[in-house]
């Protein structure tokens, strides 16, 4: 049995810890936010729980750096991990540590394409509605302009945004909420995009299969017809052949005996 590369071993064990560590990073990353005037100390774990799991992100991806064959190609291709390693104290790109993760999981998973990037855009969108909501309303609840004071505000807000519909009735005030605006109707654009590609790819199969499917029928049904006519010719010929002799077997039948 071939023995995996190591980079593959070590991806394999740590997939369901990091998919753990993220769902901790969420944890920490919501609570602050939504429950401002909690204790102290609970604002303390939370604060240590994003700098261990940021630690071991950036622990993960060293070893798989060093694991790796050819470490260029592992950096142009993991640069969002890379990105989010970097940049861990700002604030918009903590999200990012999530992200990464979250499409490392999915990268490391072992699904039908169909079904993996369905995956992808259903945690794509529920993330993006989520976090950016959480994002904007840390940076507008304060602010002395803003109307998204409430968790139900930023919800609603996001799916305005992320759709493009934009009634306007909610908007951010602040450069960080409207950087966060960007961000979610980009990638609401982007997502519809994906979505009506992979819709369309798949209709398009469709129809190939079909066709395929059909082009098999009809070349089976033109063998079959010319096997028939083959089968017609032959019979035709013994017909033929055996007529002469049935009529010879005859005469000499009818020939009076000596």
């Amino acid at each position: 049995m071939k023995q995996q590369p190591a980079q593959m071993r070590w991806e394999r064990h740590t997939q369901w810890p990091l998919l753990a560590l993220a769902v901790a990073f969420a944890l920490a990353y919501t609570v602050p936010i939504v429950a401002p005037d909690a204790d102290s100390w609970v604002h303390a774990v939370c604060s240590v729980t994003e700098w261990v799991v940021w630690a071991s992100f950036a622990v993960d991806y060293l070893v798989r750096l060093v694991l790796t064959p050819d470490r260029a190609f592992f950096v142009r291709t993991h640069w969002l991990d890379l990105i989010a390693v970097l940049l861990p104290l700002a604030q918009p790109l903590r999200l990012l540590r999530l992200v990464s993760t979250l499409t490392l999981v999915g990268r490391r998973a072992r699904m039908a394409p169909q079904i993996q990037l369905t995956t992808y855009v259903g945690g794509a969108v529920v993330g993006l509605l989520m976090f950016g909501s959480l994002a904007v309303l840390q940076a507008e609840r304060d602010a002395p302009r803003g109307n998204i004071k409430t968790l139900g505000d930023a919800l609603w807000w996001s799916f305005t945004t992320m759709t493009t519909v934009g009634y306007g009735d909610h908007a951010p005030t602040t450069g960080l909420g409207r950087i966060v605006a960007v961000g979610l109707m980009l990638s609401g654009i982007a997502l519809l995009g994906v979505v009506t590609a992979n819709i369309a790819a798949w209709f398009i199969s469709r129809f190939n299969r079909d066709d395929q499917e059909e082009r098999r029928q009809t070349a089976a049904i033109e063998a079959l017809t010319a096997e028939v006519v083959s089968l017609r010719a032959e019979v035709r010929q013994l017909s033929a052949t055996a007529l002469p002799s049935q009529a010879d077997t005859a005469a000499t039948a009818d020939q009076p005996m000596r």
